[in-house]
């Protein structure tokens, strides 16, 4: 990879990452763009098989969060349960 086109891609990675936290999102989100554009230029075999992965990413991801949101209520209702015997108990 050329010189120029690794700071292009860290140069817009860092102003985005400082526009994001100023909270424009819009400037943020245009360089960001540009840093991946760049990147997808070079490696594009990679981000075409990412591309094409993409659905079983999103599927694991969603199963993830979906054990995780039932590991939650499980524990909200361990802790309501334990906490009406804990005050009946005092």
């Amino acid at each position: 990879m050329k010189h120029w086109k690794q700071a292009l891609i860290a140069s817009s990675a860092g102003a985005s990452i400082a526009l994001g936290l100023q909270r424009r999102k819009t400037a943020s989100l245009v360089l960001a763009g540009v840093g991946l554009v760049t990147l997808a230029s070079e490696h594009a075999g990679k981000f075409k098989k990412l591309y094409q992965n993409l659905p079983d990413y999103l599927e694991r991801g969603s199963k993830i969060l979906e054990t995780a949101s039932l590991i939650g209520v499980g524990v909200a209702k361990f802790a309501e349960s334990r906490g009406v015997t804990g005050w009946d108990e005092i």
